[in-house]
């Protein structure tokens, strides 16, 4: 597969590598793809992932593009916070002069390429906006971007060219099956996550629970899955679900939402048969472990996170384009764009039955 972007040669030399990318679950999925293209460029090399303790619980033993761990320190526009985590003076005595090739995934580069020099590698490449410092090669940092072609036209800036477009986290047959043990699962499972880091991304949770409802009529089981935040969502659901429907179909939703362990989600969601989420780090886990999604997304949010293919992932787009609440323009995103006060949902113009028939046609074409 060729270079994405104008791309440059290899580096002589390079031994070790660290990748830079903090944030949430989807940002490190999107990173998979470009970090994967590193480790096939440069096969002698380690690879180390500097992110936070969440990455590491969630891709060890799961990958073989990342070699090494190293927890990011609290520091402005890099990690915004984590107890425990180490010193920023510490971490940058212990790491600095280790490295071959420093590697910037991490935004705009306004706060992360300064971060990253402070490690003192003789080779970097990363994104700048036009007020960052720029690395040793760099590519302009546009928002409207498909994340993952952002962080391989920078892969492709060290000569590295994609193994894959879509990110990949390993789950085997076995704990499939074990996950499927566990629920009782004698026909189908459908995943769904009900939440998102934005509020004004998130699908309501009647919506989620229409659906539920009658693929739960229909025979199959449900998996909540999320974290503490996606509590109330998937209280609401649970609720919803068995005002509805008998004891045996309720018996057949699981909620695991919160007591989950980051660890074990890749192989919930790799039994599931299809998963239903919104923008959302699950949704991309998903499509990275190899279970069908169905989406529901902002328009905007497709074109830097949607999936690549419609035949295994389908996309529900709302057109909202001014604030619900206060008509400001929601299109200007990014770091510069004004942002009101307001949190409704962006995405409820989506209707269940539209969901509804994308994962059924998904179960029928699988």
């Amino acid at each position: 597969m060729e270079r994405i972007g104008q791309g440059g040669d290899r580096f002589e030399g390079v031994r070790e590598i660290a990748v830079l990318r903090g944030g949430g679950l989807g940002d490190l999925m999107f990173a998979m793809p470009a970090i994967e293209a590193l480790a096939a460029a440069y096969p002698d090399a380690r690879v180390t992932l500097l992110g936070t303790p969440s990455a590491e619980a969630l891709l060890d033993g799961r990958t073989t593009a990342v070699h090494a761990f190293e927890e990011l320190p609290v520091h402005p526009g890099v990690r915004d916070s984590g107890e425990g985590a180490p010193d920023l003076e510490d971490f940058e005595r212990r790491l600095r002069g280790r490295f071959d090739l420093a590697v910037q995934l991490h935004g705009g580069g306004r706060n992360s390429n300064p971060f990253l020099l402070r490690l003192g590698a003789p080779h970097t490449v990363g994104t700048a906006t036009e007020d960052a410092e720029v690395l040793e090669r760099w590519v302009r940092y546009v928002y409207y971007q498909h994340e993952v072609l952002r962080g391989l036209e920078v892969a492709a800036l060290a000569g590295a060219e994609p193994v894959t477009l879509d990110p990949r986290v390993t789950v085997t047959d076995a704990e499939r099956r074990d996950v499927r043990a566990r629920f009782g699962v004698e026909r189908t499972l459908v995943a769904m996550h009900p939440g998102a880091t934005d509020p004004r991304r998130r699908w309501s949770p009647d919506r989620f629970a229409a659906v539920a409802v009658a693929r739960l009529a229909a025979g199959d089981d449900v998996v909540l899955v999320g974290d503490d935040s996606d509590r109330p969502a998937a209280d609401a659901i649970v609720d919803a679900v068995r005002d509805t429907v008998d004891a045996d179909a309720a018996a057949r939703l699981h909620d695991v939402v919160g007591t989950l362990p980051l660890s074990e989600l890749p192989a919930v969601l790799g039994a599931a048969d299809v998963m239903v989420g919104d923008d959302s780090g699950p949704r991309h886990l998903a499509v990275a472990v190899g279970t069908r999604t169905v989406g529901v997304f902002w328009f905007g949010n497709v074109i830097n996170a949607g999936p690549l293919d419609r035949g295994r992932h389908r996309v529900h787009m709302s057109f909202v384009t001014r604030c619900p609440v206060c008509g400001i323009d929601v299109t200007q995103v990014g770091w510069t764009a004004e942002r009101c006060e307001h949190d409704p949902s962006y995405v409820d113009q989506v209707t269940p039955d539209l969901v509804l028939a994308d994962v059924e046609d998904l179960l029928r074409t699988r």
